[in-house]
């Protein structure tokens, strides 16, 4: 089974439609009609099975530096799920991602915003 096409991200505050632009064995991509969006999606299966989802965002700045100047600049971010091939069922692992999402959003994404400000 396949993510469905397109994909709709909020992304600061404004709905982006992600339209599928590649698909391979174990991985897919979807990605901005601007291209300042993309989402990619891959498994791997080897002694463990690695799940990955990430989006990169792209945009001009401004140069702190330079005044009048702007630059490209880009972010990313992710989750992996890494589990053995037994023992934590599809259930499990959903659980537990969930709950790594509820920690990070609750209370307005307080501990989400700890993690970005360096707390540890």
């Amino acid at each position: 089974m396949a993510f469905n096409d397109p994909q709709n991200m909020d992304v600061n505050g404004t709905a982006v439609a992600l339209p599928r632009t590649g698909s391979g064995i174990n991985s897919g991509t979807f990605q901005s009609n601007d291209g300042t969006a993309k989402l990619s999606i891959s498994h791997t299966y080897a002694k463990r099975t690695r799940r990955v989802i990430r989006v990169d965002l792209n945009k001009v700045a401004a140069d702190p530096f330079v005044a009048g100047n702007s630059n490209a600049v880009s972010m990313s971010t992710y989750v992996v799920i890494d589990a053995p091939k037994q023992g934590f069922s599809a259930a499990e692992q959903v659980a537990a991602v969930a709950s790594l999402a509820k920690l990070l959003t609750a209370s307005t994404n307080a501990q989400l915003t700890k993690l970005v400000g360096g707390e540890n």
